[in-house]
């Protein structure tokens, strides 16, 4: 299959990592997006990679037992271990901080401790087999704070970190999910959801942590469920049922995606679709709920938006020492039964010691997708789709695969419909912003750049400047430059100066500034003379010492401009004293 059919692949630069196997345990932190390779259970090392920073975190920690599950808090300053069924050890990575752990037991008796998940950079969350304990870390106490605790009988659980969203399985079969929210010290409880289990299995099966993903889907969260029978009789294929998970009101059902094939399946989000990988057959295909389905009155009913297509073949080059320039790479097997897959768009081959992002080809998917209003469509909610589109658009009107004008005006109203409602969104946000409140947040953000001595460039000032002219806000525009919450510099003098007409205290203003800068008197002297004031001029000329040096002819040149006979004959008989000190002749 030539490479332009395949609209998915694994991102080029994969983060690496030391494989599982032997003394090595390798783990997987959801929230922050980091592998880490456990050595012995540390004493001989811990490397922690993460997609970001390149640099990887290594450390050794004192081998108290296997490891369990071990992340960093939020911003990688708190590290947690959990190595048995009770505690979990806390080591600060806080500089000039105290390398002693601390411990934390659940307080829930007889419970044991299921995993943890931090919400932030702070606040932490135990979940055990009776419920979720949510506590706070002091680092600088070394012990933790609890917030909030709730009990619930709890078979397995599963964390959203963008939506920082638990969802517990509650009861016999698994299947009543029961939802909490975290946020800034708070946690909710939302509306339980329950899982409708496929009626013509053999057995009552239970619901499993393998058939569930939550993701975010153009901004909405879900719940995703992998129904390996449908509850219909006339569809003996699978289907993932979507429910979308509120903050206020019930859990609805919204869309079924049919995948119109059984097995071993696992499920990826992307740019807002939604990837299944089907194993039996190494293939993939994506769905976009944005795009028209079949609505049966409850939910709506969707087909692959694509053809089924394996990812991208790809090629792991040779490593180690015996590796040489004519040893080419090793093709990678691909849905393979050793690949964890973690939303919303991550793979792990743990064997391999590979983390990959999954991405979308957008070019593939012109040839793919021959109805060109649904194509727009689908293009249309992507990333990186202007190219694309714009080559669809030059595609129809070439010679060689012109399109209709019905298809030229379809494709047109796609792109205009899109249009109009960004010009509406912008206008609306034009609109509901409040200038005072766009104003403080230029402050504010004016004030951060300084905290941390980053140069303000000039154009924010210019903006605040503009923003309260335009609003006649000059009483505040003049009370920032008289506290100095707005830094001289001569460019903002200079449109200080161009403000005069509208506000003539802006004169002022801007001399006093470049008086304030001390290297700007050529620049007060310009100002003073092209407003006539060659006296005032020349005062200031005199008080800085450079009235030596100075053209005679520029000063008696605005003097002259004013059309005032005895003003030109001050300046005249000034500069004829100063040639008569200096040279002893008054002339010039």
């Amino acid at each position: 299959m030539s490479s332009s059919q395949y609209y998915l692949e694994l991102c080029a630069r994969p983060v690496l990592f030391e494989k599982a196997g032997g003394v090595n345990s390798v783990f997987f932190d959801e929230a922050n997006k980091q592998v880490f390779a456990v050595r012995s259970g540390g004493a001989t090392g811990v490397v922690v990679k993460g997609p970001e920073e390149r640099n990887s975190i290594s450390f050794r920690m004192e081998d108290k037992g296997e490891v369990k599950c071990i992340k960093f808090s939020l911003g990688n300053k708190i590290l947690a271990v959990q190595r048995t069924q009770k505690t979990v050890d806390f080591l600060n990575f806080i500089p000039d901080s105290t390398q002693a752990d601390y411990s934390q037991e659940c307080k829930t008796r007889n419970a044991n401790i299921l995993g943890f998940c931090w919400t932030s950079a702070t606040e932490i969350v135990f979940i055990t087999d009776q419920g979720i304990e949510f506590y706070q870390v002091l680092p600088e106490k070394r012990c933790l704070k609890l917030l909030k605790s709730q009990n619930i009988n709890v078979n397995w659980y599963m964390y959203c970190p963008e939506s920082s969203v638990i969802l517990l399985s509650t009861t016999v079969l698994c299947n009543i999910l029961q939802p909490f929210y975290f946020r800034s010290g708070s946690m909710s409880k939302l509306s339980k959801l329950e899982i409708e289990l496929p009626s013509g299995a053999p057995k009552s099966p239970k619901l499993t942590e393998r058939d569930i993903a939550m993701a975010t889907i153009y901004g909405q969260l879900f719940v995703l469920f992998l129904r390996h029978h449908s509850r219909t009789s006339n569809s003996t294929g699978a289907e993932v049922v979507m429910y979308h998970l509120q903050r206020e009101g019930a859990c609805k059902k919204t869309h079924i995606l049919k995948l119109n094939r059984t097995g071993k399946f696992a499920v990826n989000v992307v740019d807002n679709l939604v990837v299944v990988h089907h194993q039996d057959t190494e293939t993939s295909v994506v769905f976009d709920i944005k795009l028209r389905g079949e609505f049966d009155g409850t939910v709506t009913l969707h087909q692959p938006v694509l053809p089924a297509r394996s990812i991208h073949p790809y090629q792991i080059p040779v490593a180690g020492p015996a590796a040489v320039t004519s040893q080419s790479p090793v093709p990678c097997k691909l849905y393979s039964s050793s690949w964890s897959v973690f939303q919303p768009d991550i793979i792990i081959s743990a064997s391999e010691g590979y983390l990959w992002y999954l991405q979308v080809k957008l070019e593939p998917v012109v040839n793919l997708l021959p109805d060109k209003g649904r194509l727009m469509d689908f293009l249309l909610q992507r990333k990186e789709c202007k190219a694309v589109i714009l080559a669809v658009c030059s595609q129809m009107l070439s010679d060689s695969d012109r399109g209709t004008l019905s298809i030229v005006a379809t494709v047109f109203d796609k792109l205009n419909y899109e249009y109009k409602k960004y010009l509406d969104a912008e206008h609306s946000y034009s609109m509901e912003a409040p200038h005072k409140f766009i104003i403080a947040v230029l402050m504010e953000y004016i004030r951060s750049l300084n905290q941390f001595q980053i140069t303000v460039q000039h154009y924010l000032y210019e903006l605040v400047i503009k923003t309260l002219v335009q609003h006649n806000l000059f009483y505040m525009l003049h009370q920032f430059l008289q506290y100095h919450v707005l830094s001289d510099s001569k460019p903002l003098a200079c449109l200080l100066l161009s403000l005069e007409s509208i506000y003539p205290p802006a004169h002022q203003l801007s001399l006093d500034m470049l008086k304030r800068l001390s290297t700007a008197n050529d620049e007060i002297v310009e100002v003073l003379l092209s407003k006539h004031q060659v006296l005032a001029a020349l005062r200031f000329i005199r008080s800085i010492g450079g009235h030596d040096n100075i053209s005679a002819r520029k000063f008696l040149d605005a003097a002259k401009q004013t059309e005032d006979k005895m003003l030109f004959y001050t300046i005249f008989r000034f500069f004829e004293q100063r040639n008569q000190r200096l040279r002893g002749n008054p002339n010039f």
